[in-house]
């Protein structure tokens, strides 16, 4: 089982270190605060083919499924076939 701190954790680094944005929680919005625009989305999405080899297919580019690091974090786990242990809340 993946740890969703640990994804999480792992996401606001890719977030902060490849990308220069400061996302402030878990749970912030990157989309309506902001923080992510078109550009920043598309550099995030190579970045997280790269790190976390998870391939985004054109059937999951649903807006809603990238808007928060923790929503992110339950995608990658799908992806790779696991489940978060805790913390999983329904889209």
């Amino acid at each position: 089982m993946a740890d969703s701190k640990s994804l999480e954790n792992q996401l606001i680094r890719l977030f902060a270190e490849q990308l220069h944005v400061e996302v402030p929680s878990v749970e912030t919005d990157l989309i309506d605060t902001g923080l992510v625009d078109s550009l920043t989305f598309v550099e995030f999405l190579a970045q997280l083919e790269a790190g976390f080899g998870v391939r985004v297919s054109l059937e999951d580019l649903e807006i809603d499924r990238f808007r928060t690091i923790s929503r992110i974090a339950r995608f990658i786990a799908t992806k790779n076939g696991t489940a978060i242990a805790s913390g999983a809340v329904d889209e």
